[in-house]
Parts: structure tokens; C-alpha cells; sequence
């Protein structure tokens, strides 16, 4: 697909998101508010479906949440069960002003309380903020 295939940007974000052909995306906390393109687009770029129960360990877990969700730090909990050895979180939510709106506070508190480490935060579409967040390397459980 070419750069110019999708004006709404969904291609450039996955670009800036990392995404590659093959890898195993987990998605959760899909709801009717979410970006479509952008899943479309990520969909592309991995070659292959999101998957929304991990059969096998996943590369990058896509979790959307807003505030009303319930706790971040349980949903962030949740995100890392599935994950191999080298895989890491993509948390989006709403951006500032926006409806289920989650302060960065909240997020910042929430990954260190997860075990989590918060590298990236960028805008990634109009509605949504992007936070990577990885897990502390070497083996897990």
C-alpha cells in the first residue's frame, strides 16, 4: 500500500508505531469509539488479523482504554499476560479533551505500579494518543 493510499494518516501512524509484517498483535479494550482505519491499517501492515484471545505469545499487545475502563493498572496487568519475551505494550487512549480522556499522570503511575516502563507517548490519530510501554526485560514467569 502506498503513503498516499490513506489520507487520513492511519498508514504514516503505523509507520511511526513500528508495526511489520508477521508479527502477532493482541487487541484489547476494542469498542464501537475506536479508530477503524488505524486497526485497518496496522492489519496491513502486520500482514494478518488482530487477535483478540492469544493462543500463542503475542509481539505487541494494542490496548485502548478510557477512563471509565475501570483501573489502568489492572487493564495494564492484563496486557502483559500474553506477551513474549520481547514484546511490549501500546496503550492508546483518548486525547486531552476528549471524551474517556486518561490523565498522563494516571498512565505514568500505572505503568510503574504494572512493572511497566512508559518509553513513547505521541499523537497517533485526531481522537488518539499512543504510550509505549515495555515490560523489563529477560524472562517472565
Amino acid at each position: 500500500m502506498s503513503s498516499t493510499a490513506r489520507p487520513d494518516g492511519a498508514e504514516s501512524a503505523v509507520s511511526r508505531l513500528g508495526f511489520k509484517a508477521g508479527q502477532i498483535v493482541q487487541e484489547l479494550g476494542w469498542d464501537e469509539d475506536v479508530d477503524n482505519d488505524l486497526r485497518q491499517a496496522i492489519e496491513d501492515a502486520i500482514d494478518g488479523e488482530l487477535v483478540e484471545e492469544a493462543m500463542e505469545p503475542v509481539d505487541v499487545v494494542l490496548l485502548w482504554w478510557r477512563d471509565e475502563d475501570g483501573d489502568i493498572t489492572d487493564g495494564l496487568v492484563d496486557a502483559v499476560t500474553d506477551l513474549n519475551d520481547t514484546g511490549y505494550v501500546w496503550l492508546l487512549t483518548p486525547k486531552v479533551g476528549r471524551e474517556g480522556f486518561v490523565d498522563a499522570t494516571d498512565v505514568s503511575e500505572a505503568a510503574v505500579t504494572a512493572g511497566l516502563a512508559l518509553t513513547t507517548t505521541v499523537p497517533i490519530t485526531g481522537s488518539w494518543t499512543a504510550s509505549k510501554l515495555v515490560p523489563p526485560r529477560g524472562p517472565r514467569r
